[in-house]
């Protein structure tokens, strides 16, 4: 992890910074099949954004902070101030680097990039660092990689029927039922789940 973050720390000007992208049947790219996706950062440059539903397996959280070498053992790891911070597939961009979404309640000078209402983005190891001693925030998502777009292709895929979008919500952001994530999602638009696949061309 750096203190990188694609297209820069101004997120105010893209039309869907802070939403829900949500996959349609339409998706051509398998690796998006079924996926929710937080933008991050949408400007005429591109976009930026988390998967949040794609678990990463086989990878503990306090295995990872001492593979890092921010704490040195798993017993160092103090309890966490908020619920447990669960690791993604954030997407295929740079999957072996880190992007912690977090609620504000942390900020870190020169590092964290708000987005949208409570919700920020750190790329650095300080933000593992204060979750690792206690004081990180109160809800987190630890990324590996992330989705990424030119400029343009965002709005042409939308076109194209690979993604409908919604508001953000906690629970699609952070709690752990992933398996109801892309549901939860599609109800939000006011669609049902088992209707998708006819009506997804008139969604």
């Amino acid at each position: 992890m750096t203190g990188y973050i694609p297209f820069g720390s101004d997120s105010s000007g893209g039309f869907l910074d802070g939403k829900m992208l949500v996959a349609t049947p339409s998706m051509q790219d398998e690796r998006f099949a079924r996926t929710v996706i937080y933008i991050c950062a949408h400007s005429s440059d591109g976009a930026m954004g988390i998967v949040v539903n794609q678990p990463a397996k086989n990878i503990r959280f306090p295995d990872l902070l001492k593979q890092l070498g921010v704490i040195d053992g798993v017993s160092d790891m103090r309890q966490p101030r908020g619920a447990p911070i669960r690791i993604v597939n954030g997407g295929p961009v740079e999957s072996g680097r880190g992007f912690v979404l977090h609620t504000n309640d942390v900020f870190i000078d020169n590092s964290t990039m708000p987005i949208e209402d409570n919700i920020c983005l750190t790329a650095t190891l300080d933000i593992l660092r204060s979750i690792a001693i206690g004081e990180g925030p109160e809800q987190a998502l630890l990324a590996l990689g992330y989705a990424g777009w030119g400029a343009g292709q965002l709005e042409r895929e939308i076109q194209a029927n690979g993604w409908l979008h919604c508001d953000a919500d906690p629970g699609l952001l952070f709690d752990d039922q992933v398996d109801t994530k892309y549901t939860r999602a599609l109800r939000k638009l006011g669609i049902e789940p088992g209707l998708f696949s006819r009506d997804a061309g008139h969604a």
